[in-house]
């Protein structure tokens, strides 16, 4: 029996080491770039040095008009709560087709604080004044949320590393890997312009 527990107890261990680093979120610009790293200026002030992965996924981000919110389409929104319960959009992310489903559902988000994220297909747009809003229908549930005239509307192509440049705006998706921080993914705009998400 106790060969039996520690056989157990050793399995168990090295599947909790075999789980991958958390991935972290940092928003910022890029103060410099090179073929195996960049360093990011982030949104607080401080700088933060990342290796480059090998496979580094780079996407663009895009400018689109509010009519390209559809019925059907998969967007991505992050909210701020009104006091009523109601859901403001900060942004909308229309997702292109061949990424329909990704991180699909409604939870926190770290965009501003208390923020959301709804990823979600879009059922019904109702325009209104001042805006429109739109019924997102996810897997567990559904939400009214209205996107004010005004506010970033945007998708994403995939991009490369010529939008890497000092004083691109970007957002990285970046995990500990072999005991330092490692760029996943780059989302950046071209000349200036800014990731909202």
């Amino acid at each position: 029996m106790k060969v039996l527990r520690l056989a157990v107890l050793a399995l168990f261990s090295s599947a909790v080491f075999a789980q991958p680093a958390p991935t972290m979120r940092l928003r910022g610009t890029i103060e410099k770039i090179d073929a195996s790293s960049v360093v990011i200026k982030e949104r607080n002030g401080e700088t933060m040095s990342l290796a480059l992965a090998d496979n580094l996924a780079v996407n663009e981000v895009l400018p689109l008009d509010p009519e390209a919110i559809q019925s059907g389409k998969f967007v991505g929104t992050a909210a701020m709560p009104g006091a009523d319960g109601s859901l403001a959009a900060l942004e909308v992310l229309v997702f292109p087709e061949a990424a329909r489903g990704t991180g699909e559902g409604h939870s926190q988000w770290d965009l501003q604080p208390g923020s959301t994220m709804t990823n979600a297909t879009v059922t019904a747009v109702t325009p209104s004044a001042k805006g429109r809003s739109m019924t997102l229908r996810y897997k567990d549930g559904a939400k009214t949320i209205f996107v004010p005239d005004g506010i970033p509307v945007v998708t994403l192509q995939p991009g490369d590393r010529s939008l890497l440049v000092p004083g691109a705006r970007v957002i990285v998706t970046a995990q500990n890997r072999d005991g330092k921080p490692t760029a996943l993914r780059i989302t950046a705009g071209r000349n200036g312009f800014a990731p909202p998400m």
